[in-house]
């Protein structure tokens, strides 16, 4: 009897730890993702959401994303950079225009009506990103994608159709060669994150935004205003990226390491880079519903705007080259790129 007491003892104690083994070899992760838009918005329902639950489901449940929107885990919008490269966070979402000036490279895809292809840009982006920014700019953190948003527009609270309409209007701008086009029309650009528009429009701190369509139903901008300024290609695009903490993707092993690596790069930056345009119709639906007026300028319309942009063109090369970077070159690759990939 006592043998038995003891062989089944002896038999619960290796079943425990047979368990506690099995756990362990696990390794379940947790990683916490922060971003900066509602839940419910466009690029998290339809982009990040879509790379987290895949990266659990390619892990077998070992990786586990929390998702925090709104910015849940404190700080405001530019700070999360810092937070991937310090550890608050472990993922980020962000516009790297929110750091302006600290990733100069990203910008040329952020010069006015330098991008007509989401997709293209966001390829190129990609591919441009590894060869150039990789080991300088961002060698601080590890990036798992990068991308461009649809055609940027106006939306104002009277009409715009061309540069000389923007006199004196207070319009938020998204980064810094934005806003240094709205001070080219005679704006007043104001600088705030996204999540500030409405209240900014609501209280009458700016007269309009420039922003995308895709996230205007989730600020409720066709409801703030009733002016919709679209253009022959895109008035400017922002660049996002989504990263890592460097030393949080270095503590994974090697199999949650390739998980990881399988869901980011190249095809995930043109997914996601897409899959934001393609949000631009069903927003824009909705301002068509409300019965706003939207103003669409022909080509020779836009010239007129791409005219008064040309002198940012000439201004950042200068600035890059001050940075040591070849501007010019920057451009004649990006766009030799996007070409490439719309052939």
């Amino acid at each position: 009897m006592m043998f038995r007491r003891t062989l089944l003892g002896a038999a619960g104690a290796a079943l425990a730890t047979a368990l506690t083994a099995t756990t362990a070899m696990a390794q379940d992760v947790t990683l916490r993702m922060h971003q900066f838009l509602p839940p419910q918005a466009n690029v998290p329902k339809l982009v990040l959401d879509v790379w987290a639950d895949k990266v659990e489901e390619d892990s077998a449940g070992r990786i586990k994303v929390e998702r925090y929107p709104s910015m849940q885990l404190g700080g405001t919008p530019p700070e999360l950079m810092d937070q991937a490269i310090d550890g608050v966070a472990d993922i980020v979402w962000t516009v790297v225009g929110y750091t302006p000036g600290r990733y100069p490279s990203t910008e040329v895809f952020e010069l006015p009506f330098m991008v007509d292809d989401a997709r293209a840009a966001s390829s190129a982006y990609w591919q441009m990103f590894e060869k150039h920014m990789k080991d300088g700019e961002f060698k601080d953190v590890h990036i798992l994608g990068t991308w461009v948003h649809g055609p940027g527009l106006i939306h104002a609270n009277k009409e715009v159709r061309t540069p000389a309409d923007m006199e004196g209007m207070k319009i938020r701008g998204g980064s810094r060669l934005v806003n240094r086009l709205l001070e080219i029309t005679g704006a007043t650009p104001v600088g705030m994150p996204v999540p500030a528009i409405p209240e900014g429009l609501s209280k009458g701190v700016i007269d309009g935004t420039t922003i995308p369509w895709e996230v205007t139903a989730a600020l409720k901008v066709p409801e703030l205003v009733k002016n919709h300024t679209e253009f022959d290609g895109a008035l400017y695009t922002l660049t996002f990226v989504l990263a890592m903490n460097k030393d949080r993707y270095e503590s994974l092993p090697d199999d949650l390491k390739k998980v990881i690596d399988d869901n980011s790069g190249l095809e995930f930056s043109i997914f996601a880079g897409g899959t934001q345009a393609d949000a631009d119709g069903p927003a824009r639906q909705l301002a068509v519903d409300l019965g706003n007026n939207i103003v669409t300028l022909n080509d020779a319309e836009t010239q007129v705007w791409r005219d008064a942009a040309q002198p940012i063109y000439e201004e950042w090369v200068a600035d890059m080259q001050d940075k040591g970077i070849d501007g010019q070159a920057l451009i004649d690759e990006a766009k030799s790129l996007m070409d490439a990939y719309q052939q």
